[in-house]
């Protein structure tokens, strides 16, 4: 979600008194968490979408039809993925406290883990659901096939499109975007069965095309479940590439070195960064100014914190 950074009240810096004689620089950019630009979204999608599975798993049960159900299958776990990545949206604006000192913001990060894992789930029982299907075939009503999983494609596609301004900035809206893509591509799929099988009278066609929906849902897939995993790990998020970070620093006038650098993700939408500085300038709050600037218009990383060094420290071995 998009959201607003705010400077903090903070005096730009500190300098902290030590025996051996060293002084820290520390300068933070804050904001105040993502503001709130749609949780209505949310909700219209987990109605919608509740009403639609309860409906479609009737129907598939009625017609026989094991890709239908699957298709409800599925699209009940869209309606916990996305339970989960409004919750964690909910969650992500709420203040830091106590022992909380981020807040709750990880939370988008697990919600889209989930979201990834939820979808990888439902293919195994998809899949699963197929091959039996195989093994016993069974008639199915190619009409009932066809009308119900054409209102799932409707239903799916317009949820999906209140997600995708916002797809591209938060992965938390991306988990819930691409869930509802991935349902309206099982939809369509299962329109175009329940036609050939009209045509040809082949029910086979059934587990077949579920087979082929799994595949679509695990390639679109893998790429949430390893952006997830890397943020939940506390890596840095995707499009922000380490080693460039730390070529712009050493770039900027005065800075000799830079050593423990850290980039990780807060949520699914703000990045952090904390880095020690070796540097021969006379004016660090301007220094202190020049990096956060870059940290934020060049690399998108709203919370800086840099400690400043101009000798080595007896408390840092690799000052």
């Amino acid at each position: 979600m998009a959201h607003d950074a705010h400077d903090s009240t903070e005096k730009p810096q500190h300098a902290h008194g030590h025996g051996h004689g060293h002084s820290h620089g520390h300068r933070h950019g804050h904001d105040h968490g993502p503001v709130d630009t749609g949780d209505w979204r949310y909700a219209v999608g987990l109605s919608v979408n509740l009403l639609f599975v309860i409906i479609e798993f009737g129907a598939g049960a009625f017609a026989g039809s094991t890709a239908l159900m699957a298709d409800a299958g599925h699209n009940l776990s869209d309606v916990l993925g996305l339970a989960m990545a409004g919750g964690a949206a909910w969650l992500s604006r709420r203040s830091a406290r106590g022992s909380l000192t981020y807040g709750y913001r990880k939370g988008t990060v697990l919600a889209a883990l989930a979201n990834a894992l939820l979808l990888i789930l439902a293919c195994g029982w998809i899949g699963w659901e197929a091959v039996q299907r195989f093994v016993e075939p069974q008639p199915v009503a190619s009409g009932i096939i066809m009308a119900v999983a054409g209102i799932g494609f409707v239903i799916n596609l317009g949820t999906a499109l209140l997600f995708l301004k916002d797809q591209h900035k938060d992965l938390n809206v991306r988990g819930a975007y691409l869930h509802m893509m991935a349902d309206a591509a099982v939809s369509i799929g299962v329109v175009l069965a329940g036609g050939l099988i009209w045509m040809t009278g082949w029910s086979v066609v059934d587990p077949i095309f579920s087979l082929v929906i799994v595949a679509v849902i695990l390639w679109s897939t893998w790429g949430l479940l390893k952006d997830s995993v890397n943020l939940a790990l506390d890596g840095a998020p995707a499009g922000i590439v380490v080693d460039r970070v730390r070529e712009g620093l050493l770039a900027v006038p005065g800075v000799t070195a830079v050593h423990d650098l850290h980039i990780w993700g807060m949520s699914t939408t703000d990045a952090a960064l904390t880095a020690h500085l070796v540097h021969e300038r006379a004016d660090a709050a301007a220094l202190l100014a020049e990096v956060q600037a870059l940290a934020r218009h060049t690399f998108n990383i709203d919370h800086v914190t840099i400690q400043l060094e101009s000798e080595p420290l007896h408390d840092c071995p690799q000052c």
